[in-house]
């Protein structure tokens, strides 16, 4: 029965392999962009004041969940975080210091439109704890920009990129790519010209096109012209790996690359299946309590969320307790999105089995994926096709 015990309480605290972080979403932009399926929402006046008593109220709640825990990360998504007042920022981050232990070298960051970083902003964020800022540039040159809805030219990308420099020493760039019109040769100098900049991570994704965006509609229309074959998108996947890894920033995810020790820590919590508190409307979360991982899904349209919050103390539209077998499931797609991969032994202590052996010799064996020891790892190839190798693995 010891034994027994001792194996639980391995199970309990797996959250620990991969730490614990804390998501603020903040829900407004200033404009919604036609390819984005995110949580946002245009609003002429927000009552910061509100807002502000609305998040802390939610990170006490779960702080008397979390008790004692150290915390690893705090991200500001969105939306658009950098319209928030520097001082909304402030007191979510002196709450969280006063609700959690604070890891030595916390990673805190917010992400940025250009159009909405100014010097006097960024130096109130700083001044706050924010320590890492990921600007959202998307593309590089004007005619793509209008395409995609931004408000910000490339210059004022690289001047806001300049401002940002000068308050973090650390600064991720989001740029989407396979745009319309946009050729292999188009992305290979623009992703130069991105990598001029003295970067140390980017974020590159693939537009995907979304049901329920302005893009979806537009592309079941018949309207959405100048998407590049799947070919093409396929080479832009294959020129960003060789340009980044010949700068210096190979990828540790399949979408983001780094210099070592620049990756972004709030993402790997996710990726290695850590636990994380989600704030805000439409936040998702997972947290370890009374032993059991339990998934949280937030109310999703603002006035919702913060009406619930201020009239029943909680923001959360959903609760539920994830089995183990759920768990090691999704351990698998989160982490072997990662070129570091999975570790075998912990799969199986989530599963209750490990992975059919011949399974796994198949998909080595096909170059998909590489077994180091007890660790599992995806091939570039086997990153590509992720979704067939799950498949594979998870029948």
């Amino acid at each position: 029965m010891l034994l027994q015990n001792s194996w639980l309480v391995v199970l309990t605290e797996d959250w620990q392999n991969g730490g614990f972080g804390l998501y603020v979403h903040w829900p407004f932009c200033q404009s919604k962009c036609p390819y984005c399926d995110f949580n946002s929402h245009v609003a002429a006046e927000v009552d910061e004041s509100r807002w502000v008593r609305a998040y802390l109220s939610e990170i006490e709640r779960y702080g008397k969940q979390t008790q004692g825990r150290t915390l690893d990360s705090i991200f500001f998504g969105g939306g658009t975080p950098s319209l928030m007042a520097p001082e909304t920022v402030d007191a979510i981050l002196t709450k969280a210091r006063e609700t959690w232990n604070i890891s030595n070298n916390i990673e805190i960051s917010l992400e940025a439109n250009p159009t909405s970083i100014e010097a006097g902003r960024f130096k109130g964020y700083r001044d706050a704890g924010v320590n890492r800022v990921s600007m959202g540039a998307q593309a590089l040159n004007d005619a793509d920009l209008k395409r995609l809805g931004r408000l910000h030219t490339a210059k004022e990308a690289t001047q806001a990129f300049d401002i940002a420099k000068k308050n973090f020493d650390r600064v991720s760039f989001d740029l989407i790519y396979a745009r319309q019109h946009q050729t292999a040769d188009d992305w290979r100098k623009e992703l130069s010209t991105a990598l001029d900049l003295a970067l140390d991570h980017l974020s590159l994704y693939q537009l995907t096109i979304e049901a329920g965006t302005a893009f979806g509609d537009r592309y079941d229309h018949g309207k959405l012209a100048g998407l590049p074959p799947d070919d093409t998108a396929a080479d832009m996947y294959d020129i960003t790996q060789e340009i980044c890894e010949a700068a210096g920033l190979p990828a540790y995810e399949i979408s983001n690359h780094a210099r070592p020790g620049a990756e972004s820590r709030h993402n790997l919590i996710y990726w290695q299946y850590g636990d994380y508190v989600g704030v805000g409307p439409g936040a998702h979360g997972r947290i370890t309590v009374n032993g059991t991982k339990q998934a949280t899904e937030t109310y999703l349209m603002p006035n919702k969320w913060l009406t619930e919050v201020e009239e029943n103390q909680t923001g959360e539209s959903l609760r539920n307790f994830v089995p183990m077998v759920d768990q090691a499931t999704e351990y698998l797609m989160m982490g072997l999105r990662l070129s570091s991969g999975i570790n075998l032994d912990r799969y199986e202590k989530l599963n209750g089995a490990p992975i059919p052996s011949l399974k796994l010799t198949q998909m080595c064996d096909d170059g998909f994926l590489i077994r180091q020891g007890q660790n599992l790892l995806p091939t570039q190839s086997g990153r590509v096709l992720l979704n067939a190798v799950l498949r594979e693995l998870l029948v």
